[in-house]
């Protein structure tokens, strides 16, 4: 495409905003954030319903849902309910619904929602369980052996911890920790007088669910009852004299959001943990109660923690579903779980010895979880042992609570070579292991940079430096998540390897950009927010848009997990009505209505939620028959493009571009097994096969693409080796065993 071209293309759409502007301000044209959000959560909710998903992986959804409901609650219902406080009737994000409404709509959503998860897990799940020999019992199911067993437990591990807490005028109502189960303890004196209150917390260092003898149960493996049961049926022992008149479960969430006012910041690092003080502090904007609890154990509990009805969540049943994570955990019930895979070897490092003659020989992209995340580990560790590697730097933004990669960089330091860590301390919930890696490294003698206090650093990017025959050789990695082995198992991401001067000369440029003080490089592939990224966004989209109007190829699909930006809703808006075809797959929020005539009616919005969580962003443009892929950190929403420092850049070699459209895209857009389809409403539709067309589970696909190209490469690699070869023991093979260990 030439560049008078590629030019006019952006005047045009400069013009298009100038001129109609207001063609789609119309606040029907956009769904609401929240809402939007809490369908995603419902396609959470509706695996873990489906019966066709093993039965321990539906407990893990409840559980996945009920902890999305918490940050939700965490997050953004505080931030609401503040704004009501404050007395701001109109919401602000494009649809304009007053913030009265979205929280009386989050109100009735969540509760529906949670009636059906109770539902199901007390009319299918738990029956199911039952016949498996997995059984959970209340107080009034313990027989005479339970009762001794129970006893003893309490005793020996319970009552230590327990801390009566009074509440009257001596002993006002305690601070509860946010998230934490607690119960709320009616009695009396033995002679009689007013009633008395108290709360006891229940332990959050104990596990949730206790096992139970199995003894005169001979169809069962395990037995459970829940802590909260154990302490309701000994709370005689906690009040002694005392008159039990009845006891609640009940749960209280906090707001944890906060902001900070970037003018007067003089310690970042001090300023947060302040706030993190504060956060523990914060207001209640959820109360979850068990359906039993009278009227006026509820009202004692909405005046004390400052809440009115609309915040009460009524459960029928044990209070906080994250405590199935503990039985989804259960071994020996292969037949229960999603069949067990290995992350594969990529066939680009399985010829090499080492990550520098991998990397040099071709640009290597690498699927995660479906190949193995021990690459990038391996990348880092060996650069970190590497005598001939003068300094690494890496981004960090949310990593696991014993990080590899983290010993990796502190390793080099004491290995004597210079290391540079950039670590987000803004990273919403991770604030304060952030902080506690950020000491860590700075005792080894990593330099640690906390960025900018008016950004979050939310690339993902590493760079080595490394002294080799013909002199300093640098070696990039990018990728769309985060340097997190956890997460990587469990995440759908990309990760990309080059030496390639024009991405290393833009890496360096990233890392001085975010460490000292510099201008603006002008950058050779990287396309980076907040400066440049949703301009060359809304120009590519343009762009679609006049090649679409001069009758030629015109194309966008869109990976990513959140669409939210009015500027590029408009811009595909006027791309869909200038006949671009536009397929966006998004796994969580999306304010853009498809299909609406006149105004989206060539917009398809599919989102994926299976045994992965999506986390790819993929950005495809057709560009006249000429296509352009481009990968990052960076969804379409306003925080990613204007508040955050993102990085998408291109990917240019042809058989990883082919790769990424044939085995990613097409793939995902073919899904008809676990893809739903947004409706112009909003809601989400299922799609299932038609006719006699095959079943297409996109997550499966990538599996068996990832164990063939693995098997294919070791076939390959076994023809090539000697019987001199055999005797000995390649690196590559070792190297292999571990990472396979590690996955």
């Amino acid at each position: 495409m030439n560049m008078d071209f590629y030019q006019s293309a952006k005047m045009n759409i400069i013009a298009t905003d100038s001129k109609t502007g207001s063609e789609f301000d119309d606040p029907k044209l956009y769904l609401n954030r929240e809402l939007s959000w809490l369908e995603f959560n419902r396609r959470v909710l509706e695996e873990g319903k489906d019966p066709s998903v093993p039965l321990l992986e539906r407990l893990k959804f409840l559980a996945i849902f009920e902890s999305n409901l918490d940050e939700f609650f965490m997050v953004r219902v505080g931030g609401l309910q503040q704004k009501f406080q404050a007395g701001v009737a109109m919401g602000s994000g494009a649809d304009k619904t007053p913030v009265k409404i979205q929280l009386e709509k989050i109100c009735a959503n969540v509760s529906q929602m949670t009636t059906e998860a109770y539902d199901c897990l007390h009319n299918a799940i738990y029956p199911a369980l039952e016949k498996e020999g997995i059984i959970f019992i209340k107080q009034a199911d313990f027989n005479e052996t339970d009762k001794a067993h129970i006893a003893e437990i309490f005793n020996r591990e319970i009552f230590p911890v327990l801390t009566p807490l009074a509440i009257d005028p001596v002993h006002p109502f305690p601070h509860l920790l946010n998230k934490s189960l607690n119960l709320v303890v009616q009695l009396q004196r033995p002679r009689g007088g007013e009633t008395l209150m108290a709360v006891v917390q229940v332990p959050a260092v104990l596990q949730r669910y206790v096992p139970l003898p199995i003894e005169g149960r001979p169809s069962c493996k395990h037995v459970f009852t829940t802590l909260e049961t154990i302490i309701r049926t000994h709370l005689p022992d906690l009040f002694p004299g005392m008159i039990i008149d009845h006891a609640t479960a009940f749960r209280v969430t906090r707001n944890s959001d906060f902001e900070i006012e970037d003018d007067d910041v003089e310690d970042l690092l001090k300023t947060i943990e302040e706030e993190i003080r504060k956060r523990r502090r914060g207001m209640a904007v959820r109360l979850q109660i068990e359906s039993s609890a009278t009227i006026d154990v509820e009202n004692f509990l909405v005046k004390a923690l400052g809440l009115d009805g609309m915040d009460v969540y009524r459960t029928k049943g044990f209070l906080d579903l994250t405590g199935l994570f503990q039985v989804h955990g259960l071994p020996g019930f292969p037949h229960l779980h999603d069949s067990q895979f290995v992350s594969q070897l990529s066939p680009d490092f399985v010829k090499f010895s080492n990550p520098w003659s991998a990397i040099r020989a071709k640009d290597i992209l690498a699927h995660h979880p479906y190949e193995t995340f021990g690459h990038t580990m391996d990348f880092i560790e060996a650069a970190a042992n590497d005598d001939k590697v003068l300094a690494i730097k890496l981004t960090l933004y949310r990593t696991s609570s014993d990080s590899p990669i983290v010993r990796s960089l502190q390793r080099a330091a004491d290995n004597g070579k210079a290391v540079t860590a950039v670590i987000e301390i803004k990273a919403r919930l991770d604030e304060e292991r952030n902080i506690l890696w950020a000491r860590e490294l700075e005792k080894s003698g990593v330099h640690v940079v906390f960025g900018f206090v008016g950004l979050k650093t939310h690339c993902k990017a590493a760079l080595v430096v490394r002294r080799e025959d013909d002199g300093l050789r640098r070696y990039v990695h990018l990728s769309t998540g985060n340097y997190n082995p956890q997460t990587a198992r469990m995440y759908t991401d990309l990760g990309y390897f080059t030496c390639n001067n024009d991405f290393c000369e833009d890496v360096s440029a990233l890392f001085n950009y975010l460490t000292g003080y510099c201008e603006l490089p002008k950058w050779k592939k990287l396309i980076v927010a907040p400066s440049r990224l949703q301009d060359f966004m809304l120009e590519k989209i343009a762009l679609e848009a006049s090649i679409a109007q001069q009758g030629k190829p015109a194309r966008i699909i869109a990976k990513i997990n959140g669409l939210l930006e009015p500027a590029i809703v408009k811009g595909l808006y006027r791309a869909s009505n200038a006949g671009v075809k536009i397929d966006i797959i998004c796994r969580g929020i999306c304010n853009l209505r498809p299909g609406l005539p006149g105004v989206s009616e060539n917009i398809r919005v599919i989102s994926i939620v299976d045994r992965f969580l999506e986390h790819s962003r993929i950005y495809y443009f057709e560009n006249s028959g000429s296509p352009q892929v481009y990968i990052g950190s960076a969804d379409w929403m306003d925080r990613n493009l204007s508040r955050r420092v993102e990085v998408v850049f291109p990917i240019e070699p042809l058989d990883l571009k082919s790769r990424i459209i044939s085995e990613i895209l097409n793939v995902s857009l073919n899904d008809n097994t676990k893809a739903r389809e947004l409706q112009p409403d909003g809601s989400y539709k299922k799609i299932a096969p038609k006719g006699n067309t095959s079943r297409i589970r996109s997550q499966e696909k990538y599996l068996e693409l990832a164990t063939s190209n693995a098997q294919k490469i070791s076939v390959e690699l076994q023809s090539e080796i000697t019987n001199e070869q055999k005797n000995e023991k390649p690196p590559v093979v070792i190297k292999s065993r571990r990472i396979r260990k590690n996955n």
